[in-house]
């Protein structure tokens, strides 16, 4: 079984058998990604993807934002068939994509690209590369990446599955000059058992 498919099993399992706050990651309002998105586009209209958004709160808040079209990309059907029950009839302006991010090949461009912890689940090289080519492809030319990972001091593993922790230098690094990192900051994330992980947010506007 390739990667992409033990990935596929493993996140498919989790969402078909746990609620939404039996999660690590769960929010009750993605507050941060929402603070950053606004200070980056300034309430402009925009064309949005989140991915592996999974069942996440981000989209209830962008369907309703002014100007935004937003996509939810993620390889859980489970996640986003919650997602969707749990929106309701606004779901239906959001358009909703089953895929592994490292097999994606996007029809459409975005100005704004959103990850919290999806891609620190990339461990292989070889998919942090499809990673980057994929966000090269979709993101628009001016666009922002606003990537979220666990930080250096942040867990180890998470659900299970071992993590690649970042900072923005190394970002930066897999994303080579075709970004220009544009803001970075720390956040700790309390988890629903009240714990913290320690994230970090780093921002990228894509140059050419």
């Amino acid at each position: 079984m390739s990667d992409a498919d033990e990935r596929t099993s493993h996140w498919e399992s989790v969402y078909s058998t746990k609620t939404e706050t039996d999660v690590s990651w769960f929010q009750e309002s993605p507050g941060i990604s929402i603070e950053i998105i606004d200070a980056l586009w300034g309430g402009k209209p925009a064309d949005f993807i989140d991915v592996g958004g999974g069942a996440s709160r981000l989209a209830d808040a962008l369907v309703v934002h002014p100007g935004f079209k937003v996509t939810v990309l993620d390889l859980s059907q489970a996640a986003l068939d919650a997602a969707r029950q749990r929106i309701g009839a606004n779901a239906a302006d959001i358009s909703w994509i089953v895929a592994d991010i490292t097999r994606w090949q996007p029809a459409d461009q975005f100005d704004i690209w959103h990850d919290r912890a999806a891609l620190h689940f990339l461990t292989n090289a070889d998919d942090r590369e499809k990673y980057v080519r994929t966000l090269g492809s979709a993101l628009r030319i001016g666009g922002v990446a606003i990537i979220g990972t666990f930080a250096p001091d942040g867990p180890e593993k998470c659900s299970g599955l071992p993590v690649m922790r970042h900072d923005s230098a190394s970002l930066a690094a897999m994303f080579g000059d075709a970004f220009e990192l544009i803001d970075s900051q720390p956040h700790e994330h309390q988890t629903p058992w009240g714990s913290v992980q320690k994230f970090q947010f780093s921002s990228f506007r894509r140059l050419k």
